[in-house]
């Protein structure tokens, strides 16, 4: 009832009237749009007609209802009150829809933030929320490892997890329960629970461990994190991640990786995650990449986990990765993502193909979910923006596929995000992840080499990168400056998206100047205004979102830089 009248009084402001919300119909005055409820139309789905007896929804549940009066809404602001004639029968390819936000990497969202989003996201449709989670809960117990973190709290958490009910959304706990556990490990009080106390060499060297040693101590210790952790949420599902376990069978467990292989030390431990968390009562899920290193392993999973194929790149081989887990009859989502991490103007190209060709596997081999996934890694100096193209082509993707599948996300992002199906904005954004796709042979994995050149400590490598290719990166980002003037918003945050924009336009010539002067065997010392200047901005616009927490170390990675 409560979204109903959300979207009649935005009905009442496109149309300029007044419209009210009622359980039974009126005896003066007309109805605008009637909704009922069908058993024969699937959950979530909704019949739209428009004719000469008026609007009608009919829909197979509450959200199926929520979804068609949005549709309704939409109709309204392109064609007013004199809507055409029609008949939309809709229900979605994928059961859940959901996105899940990096909380971990420095960057912790305001409430204000987290509730302005979610309201964005149940628009598209969206109806599951994960907050990743490495060290950003404030466990009662463990301050040491949260207290630069300005973490969640207990009753932030509970609120967070009623309001995203209300519209639809469930709040979904994501707490990393085997590898990603530096951020614990690198303390003197929780080194012995490490397989590698002391770090490792190898794809991510670290000086201290990062993967839970496979024991009876590290079960014990998620034991009573999950004792406060889960009951704050009311859903009954865990994401218990488990994934790049870097270091596994390298210390603590060697012996055992020796004599059974590494992979079954993991399937093993794996596991016994999974049966405590069914002891909490929740279901769990994980990332699958580990288990994917050795298929014949899968059936041997229990048969209530969630498995998630997940992978970034456009060509990512998640058609198999999704057949793998759809043989042994497990259930899975699949896990594209928006390609915004570690990347300034994101790389909208990747994310557009990415998402496609995961909704394409999810389809194809029966995913029951798709996850859109929002990384901070490095730091996380992207701005949210960056991300919206993913979450709107993504949204629009997991929903009907047949239908969407040539959609241009672009109008999209301007209704939900920026208030206006005409703003200009949403082009400016995508294209701004464009920016990459003008300078030849910039090709890289999980990231832009614009991203590398910025941060790059000494001289960056501008690799095979000519320096007529740099100056047209550069005329580009000239281009997209010329065009903002332009554009407009009427969304709460409007100055700050055009604050955001410029600032990353800024941060990309940065990087390419850099890179050009390289190239050019010249100095950067002319760059230091400009360098300072980032730097402020960074620090100014990331409290106008975000929590204090998380921010020093996230500057830090922009003060580093030298030029000389």
């Amino acid at each position: 009832m409560a979204r109903a009248v959300e979207l009649a009084a935005e009905a009442a402001v496109t149309l300029q009237r007044e419209i009210r919300v009622a359980r039974a119909r009126p005896s003066n005055g007309g109805v605008l749009i009637a909704v009922t409820h069908s058993s024969v139309i699937p959950a979530q789905g909704f019949e739209l007609t428009v004719d000469a007896a008026g609007v009608h929804v009919a829909a197979g549940d509450d959200a199926g209802a929520f979804y068609g009066l949005t549709a309704c809404l939409q109709l309204l602001e392109q064609f007013g009150r004199k809507l055409p004639g029609l008949k939309i029968a809709d229900h979605p390819d994928h059961r859940v829809r959901g996105v899940m936000l990096d909380i971990s990497r420095c960057k912790i969202p305001t409430m204000e933030t987290l509730k302005l989003l979610i309201d964005r996201l149940a628009r598209l449709r969206c109806n599951q929320l994960q907050l990743y989670m490495e060290h950003t809960f404030a466990f009662a117990a463990h301050q040491t490892v949260w207290a630069d973190a300005s973490p969640m709290t207990h009753e932030e958490i509970n609120e967070l997890d009623a309001y995203c009910a209300e519209r639809f959304i469930e709040l979904v706990p994501n707490f990393n329960s085997f590898g990603h556990f530096g951020r614990w490990l690198r303390h003197q009080d929780y080194r012995h629970l490490a397989e590698c106390p002391d770090g490792f060499s190898g794809y991510t060297p670290q000086d201290h461990g990062t993967t839970l040693a496979p024991h009876r101590q590290s079960l014990q210790f998620l034991h009573e994190l999950y004792d406060e952790l889960l009951p704050n949420f009311s859903s009954r599902l865990l994401n218990a991640g488990c994934d790049e376990t870097w270091e596994l069978g390298r210390g603590w467990s060697r012996r055992k990786a020796e004599a059974r292989g590494g992979t079954r030390v993991y399937l093993d431990f794996l596991k016994q995650v999974y049966r405590l968390a069914k002891k909490k009562g929740s279901r769990m899920m994980f990332w699958g990449d580990i288990i994917l290193r050795e298929p014949q392993l899968i059936p041997e999973l229990p048969k209530d986990l969630i498995a998630l194929a997940w992978g970034y790149e456009a060509d990512h081989p998640l058609n198999r990765e999704c057949r793998a887990f759809a043989r042994s009859g497990l259930e899975f989502y699949v896990a594209p993502g928006t390609s915004s991490w570690n990347s300034i103007t994101g790389r909208t190209t990747n994310c557009l193909n990415n998402l496609l060709n995961a909704a394409d596997a999810g389809v194809r081999h029966g995913a029951s979910g798709f996850l859109i996934t929002d990384w901070g890694d490095g730091g996380h100096h992207q701005a949210l923006p960056v991300s919206y193209a993913g979450f709107t082509a993504g949204a629009a993707y997991s929903w009907c596929l047949k239908s969407n599948r040539d959609v241009d996300p672009v109008i999209a992002v301007n209704r939900t995000f920026f208030g206006c199906p005409s703003s200009g904005l949403g082009e400016l954004w995508l294209d701004l992840g464009r920016t990459i796709d003008q300078v030849p042979g910039t090709a890289a994995v999980n990231r832009t080499m614009i991203n590398n050149w910025v941060f790059d400590v000494d001289r960056p490598d501008a690799g095979s990168v000519t320096a007529a290719g740099l100056r047209r990166g550069l005329r580009w980002l000239d281009g997209l400056e010329e065009r903002m003037p332009d554009c407009y918003c009427h969304a709460p945050d409007a100055d700050l998206v055009t604050a955001e924009l410029n600032h990353a336009i800024d941060m990309a010539r940065f990087g390419l100047l850099r890179a050009l002067a390289v190239r050019q065997r010249t100095s950067t010392a002319s760059l230091l205004e400009q360098h300072c200047r980032i730097i402020m901005q960074h620090e100014e616009i990331w409290l106008q979102r975000n929590r204090r927490g998380g921010l020093h170390e996230s500057s830090e990675r922009l003060r580093s830089v030298k030029l000389a």
